[in-house]
């Protein structure tokens, strides 16, 4: 029997309503259901618990077929990101490679390659490592690794080092091409332990000045000091510039052993602090054997944790002086823990503090992206050419035994300021080196003369060798060739710095970092700063 028309419109707004419930019900079920019809209802308020089940649930339910490590690796990833900029998680196919800096050696076969027009060039072959023993040479090109062509524009650097990388005692086939050799040359290389220094240069800067540069904190890099120390004494060192520019740091055992060289016995060097972790204090033993050696650190914004923490050391106990620019500001402490698949975290478990009790470490709160950007926002404010751009807290504010103000709360603020040398670093100059010119066009010229180069001695080139205008004019047409268009008004002012850049980058060529640093370093106004205020103290 058919209801009439005016009851069935009265009662639409009804069915309506209820066909409206029935969908929302109906699409919440659809969205929560498993198999059309079960409700998954997780086990667990627990916050661990919650999310394993939730990785068990995307692996089991999802639409579509899920790597499990991988999402798993992810989330802890990007959990770690959300605590500080420090904490990280490490892949197990990472892991190996990132430990390498810390531990100082590495398995591989000894070389030091650069990609120049799409060819891999040997720059340096390791003294007495595998390749030298095999008969590679630097100023080879390498053209087949195990049979594989790696040439061409395709070539990546880290492809190629996977490849010549590997267990030692295992053997890698390579073909080079080399200078005045019609064919390719083929030879096996039984990989070995590969050292990596951790300094890359020391010498005497005068008859009575040490110089050392320290460019991590590793495992090997205390004895490689001590190391350098007494060969520096034995040629007449009295007093030391000890160059920490660009270290980002490493292994704060390190740091604090190195520090006690110069720290007289007792003197507090760093202690740490964190939850669940008491406070630790570093002390100077009775071992120091330069606690009365002159001494100047050499700090700039790349310098970070390690650095900071001797850096800071010997600021607090009024022991050197410090010259340069406002360093990273990294105070936290990591600790790393190993999974059973050869993952890892770094975790922050702790942060230092300096002698007289600073944390300098920088402000993170704004994420991890900004955070890193912090130097980009130096140069902005004038910070890295103007000390007085530099602001500082009262709360921050610090003294030394002796008086001396410092700072917490961002870096280690040096006790001497030298501005970035932005007037002869113009864009013509740092196109060179971004486009890498120098390197390509001295492995060019190097190849050409090496023989006659090298019986030249590096002491001899060092002292005397003077790049000519002609050579100028050679690299400058090479540079325009290569997309570097020749600036009038820049090369006013860079023509000197130019010749001994180009000196320099000649040299590593043939006798590496010894060659090229007392080359470089004689347009380091840092340097020649450090080296004016160490002959002072």
């Amino acid at each position: 029997m058919n209801n009439p028309p005016g009851r069935f419109y009265v009662f639409m707004p009804l069915i309506f309503a209820g066909l409206l419930v029935a969908g929302i019900f109906i699409g919440r079920t659809l969205q929560f259901s498993s198999g059309g019809n079960t409700t998954i209802v997780f086990s667990s308020n627990d916050a661990s618990e919650k999310l394993n089940q939730v990785i068990h649930y995307i692996d089991k339910e999802y639409v579509d077929t899920v790597n499990q490590r991988d999402l798993t690796d992810k989330v802890i990833s990007d959990m770690l990101q959300h605590l500080d900029p420090h904490s990280t998680y490490i892949s197990a196919k990472d892991l190996a490679d990132v430990n390498e800096s810390l531990e100082g050696n590495f398995d591989g076969v000894g070389i030091e390659f650069n990609v120049y027009r799409d060819t891999i060039c040997i720059i340096a072959v390791v003294k007495g490592g595998p390749s030298e023993k095999a008969g590679l040479l630097a100023g080879d090109k390498l053209v087949k690794v195990e049979g594989e062509n790696v040439t061409g524009e395709k070539t990546k650097d880290r492809e190629v080092t996977k490849k010549l990388r590997g267990r030692r005692g295992t053997k890698v086939k390579v073909s080079i091409l080399r200078s005045g050799e019609p064919r390719l040359l083929d030879f096996t290389v039984e990989r070995g332990e590969i050292p990596i220094y951790s300094i890359d240069v020391s010498y005497m800067l005068d008859e009575q000045t040490g110089y050392i540069k320290l460019t991590r904190f590793a495992e090997t890099s205390y004895n490689e000091f001590m190391d350098a120390v007494k060969s520096l004494r034995a040629k007449g060192m009295k007093r030391i510039v000890l160059d920490l520019r660009g270290n980002g740091g490493g292994i704060l055992d390190i740091a604090v052993q190195i520090a006690d060289e110069f720290l007289e016995d007792g003197k507090l060097i760093v202690y740490t602090k964190g939850k669940a972790y008491p406070k630790k204090e570093y002390r100077a033993t009775k071992q120091g054997a330069l606690t009365n050696t002159p001494l100047v650190i050499l700090i700039d914004e790349n310098s970070a944790s390690a650095s900071e923490i001797l850096a800071g050391a010997i600021q607090d106990n009024d022991r050197g002086t410090i010259v340069g620019r406002r360093s990273f500001g990294k105070g936290l402490v990591q600790h790393q823990t190993e999974f059973p698949d050869s993952s890892a975290i770094r975790l922050t478990i702790a942060r230092y503090y300096t002698p007289t009790g600073r944390c300098i470490q920088k402000p993170y709160d704004k994420g991890t992206e900004e955070y890193y950007k912090d130097e980009e926002q130096r140069l902005k404010h004038g910070e890295l050419e103007n000390p007085d751009s530099i602001h500082f807290a009262d709360s921050l504010k610090f003294k030394t035994p002796k008086g001396k103000i410092v700072y917490g709360g961002g870096g280690i603020m040096p006790d001497v300021f030298v501005p970035l040398d932005t007037a002869r670093r113009n864009r013509y100059i740092n196109e060179l080196f971004y486009k890498n010119i120098f390197n390509q066009f001295s492995f060019d010229f190097v190849n050409s003369n090496r023989k006659k180069l090298l019986e030249m001695g590096s002491e001899e080139y060092i002292r005397s060798y003077k790049v000519s205008e002609e050579l100028l004019r050679q690299f400058m047409d090479y540079a325009e060739k290569n997309g570097v268009k020749k600036n009038s008004g820049d090369l006013k002012h860079s023509a000197d710095l130019l010749k001994n850049y180009l000196k320099a980058s000649i040299a590593r060529d043939l006798w590496d970092n010894p060659g090229f640093y007392p080359i470089y370093n004689k347009d380091d106004k840092t340097l020649l700063k450090g080296l004016e205020v160490v002959e002072g103290l």
